[in-house]
């Protein structure tokens, strides 16, 4: 079959949208007709470079669709379901799976940096040339290919705008809260950086009943934004004070945990001189992996505990059923996070806006 898809040729230039043609289902595939696809910062990276993939690929792992067929042995999906498209889909039988850790499935690790599904090939070509699949997902264009095991079944009766981008941004800030933290009610929960994945942080934070919910970040509009999204009380990180208002805030202790959502060095130098002895750092920005990050010794004493997270702990059988009944329930904002939609053919717009640092969420839109 042939179908539109935003295609990313060279680092730093514009994507093209192209007319692709998709390979027969293998028996565990599932074919979605993409209805929305948020643009992340992950993709960006791709993008401007800093995170290599190999080229053309068709970028987007925050999308939603409806299952327009199926491979022979599939169970878990049907025609007609609406799904969500996980970005990391998992094999259920390697080192990793069998120990509760499907985030480090060893087949998804080993093929998705090469542009494949689990299986170690890709499913699209533009004439005779290959293209690659992004994080097994390639949300941007009007169909995708996933294996079962990332074509999660929702209630249809949320929206496929909302419904995308529960696929990432929502579940690794409210995950990294409610899944990875477990954060306790009553607790006292800082988050720094506000973009997309820390106002989810904040309000997974709010799900979990948390007591004060301290949101620290640059500039009022931002703190303002996150109040709409469950902080009890506000930081300027640019203040030379931020860390003295932390602990005055939580009786001079730090905080019991301390979500890094900025993907800064300093962010994270800051993080665990937030958290209290005896507290809880979760990790989720990022940096260059070749940056080095260095921290105060003094700084990581008191049993402190450090982890990182990419994907909020997530179980996405479990997990996006669950987020979008939050959502339909009004207990979960997910049409506040999304400041702009726009058209396949405006993708190269959508990203120049998220170099700038403008909104939270655009979302691809698809007739």
């Amino acid at each position: 079959m042939k179908f539109k898809a935003a295609v990313l040729n060279k680092i730093n230039e514009p994507m093209t949208i192209d007319t692709l043609e998709m390979a027969p289902l293998s028996p565990t595939d599932v074919l979605v007709k993409v209805r929305a696809s948020g643009l992340c910062h992950t993709d960006l990276e791709v993008i401007q470079g800093s995170l290599a993939y190999p080229l053309p690929i068709v970028l987007g792992h925050e999308g939603a669709g409806i299952v327009e067929a199926v491979g022979s042995d599939v169970t878990q999906v049907k025609v007609g379901d609406h799904v969500i498209c996980s970005w990391n889909p998992h094999c259920g039988d390697c080192y990793y799976c069998e120990r509760d850790q499907p985030i480090l499935c060893e087949p998804f690790a080993r093929n998705q940096p090469k542009g494949f599904l689990l299986d170690g090939r890709s499913r699209m070509k533009r004439g005779n040339d290959q293209v690659h699949h992004y994080s097994v997902t390639s949300t941007h264009a009007e169909y995708t290919v996933v294996p079962e095991s990332g074509a999660i079944a929702i209630p249809r009766e949320i929206p496929f705008d909302r419904a995308c981008i529960i696929g990432c941004g929502v579940m690794t800030g409210v995950g990294a809260a409610v899944r990875k933290a477990k954060v306790e009610a009553g607790a006292s929960v800082v988050v720094i950086g506000c973009g997309a994945v820390g106002l989810n942080v904040l309000q997974g934070a709010k799900l979990t009943d948390a007591g004060r919910i301290i949101a620290v970040d640059v500039g009022q509009a931002r703190l303002e934004r996150a109040v709409q999204f469950g902080a009890t009380h506000t930081i300027d990180g640019s203040a030379g004070d931020a860390l003295d208002q932390i602990k005055a805030l939580t009786n001079g202790r730090g905080a019991d945990y301390v979500f890094e959502a900025a993907g800064n060095k300093n962010t994270f130098r800051f993080s665990v001189e937030a958290v209290r002895p005896g507290g809880q750092v979760v990790w989720l920005g990022k940096i260059n992996v070749n940056e080095e990050v260095s921290f105060r010794w003094g700084s990581l004493m008191g049993e402190k505990r450090i982890v990182r997270s990419s994907y909020g702990e997530a179980r996405p059988r479990r997990d996006f059923p669950w987020l979008a009944g939050e959502y339909l329930k009004g207990r979960l904002k997910l049409d506040e996070l999304i400041t702009n939609r726009i058209r396949l053919d405006q993708i190269n717009d959508g990203f120049a806006s998220l170099a700038r640092g403008e909104g939270i969420r655009t979302v691809i839109m698809f007739d």
